[in-house]
């Protein structure tokens, strides 16, 4: 009977490790990605996404209904090869990027951004070049986030007031109401 009953909690301790999946492939993913962009870019942005030409695990595309603050939001969305999707969200102001060392109080904008990290859903930085851009990454350890995906997507056309916000600091002009 004991060893019966040894068997049956081994065999329970075990289960949890069989019912993990395996972690997605890159090329998976990225299929997964295209899937959910495909099913809600036009529903909840008005925005088709395109394949990268030059990067094959970036998606792009590019917002321009609905801003008051910024002239378009470019979105790019990339599978990278340590099992992470990260959202690179960059608004365009007076038809550029928001670059670090083209705006009129670069420290007062740093400022301003690290404030909006703080009360945020979506990260803000800026790249290697300096261009400003606001962001989300996920893990995938637990396989698959399609609805946290299908909120960051929506969560997206939030950004506009916060160029807004940041617009003082860009060109000098009082923030659009």
């Amino acid at each position: 009977m004991r060893f019966r009953l040894g068997i049956l909690i081994c065999f329970l301790l075990a289960l949890p490790a069989l019912a993990q999946q395996p972690p997605l492939t890159r090329d998976q993913t990225r299929e997964l990605v295209h899937a959910s962009l495909a099913r809600y870019g036009m529903k909840d942005l008005n925005t088709e996404f395109r394949q990268s030409d030059k990067q094959p695990y970036n998606f792009v595309g590019l917002l321009k209904t609905g801003l008051k603050n910024s002239d378009s939001v470019e979105i790019v969305v990339s599978i990278t090869a340590d099992q992470t999707i990260g959202f690179r969200i960059f608004p365009h102001f007076n038809g550029a990027y928001i670059n670090l060392d083209k705006v009129k109080d670069a420290n007062g904008l740093m400022r301003k951004m690290l404030y909006f990290n703080d009360r945020n859903f979506l990260f803000w930085g800026a790249d290697g070049t300096s261009d400003v851009f606001s962001g989300y990454t996920f893990t995938l350890e637990s396989g698959y986030p399609e609805e946290a995906f299908h909120i960051v997507l929506r969560s997206i056309t939030t950004l506009d007031k916060f160029v807004g916000e940041m617009r003082p600091f860009i060109d000098g002009s009082a923030a659009a109401p």
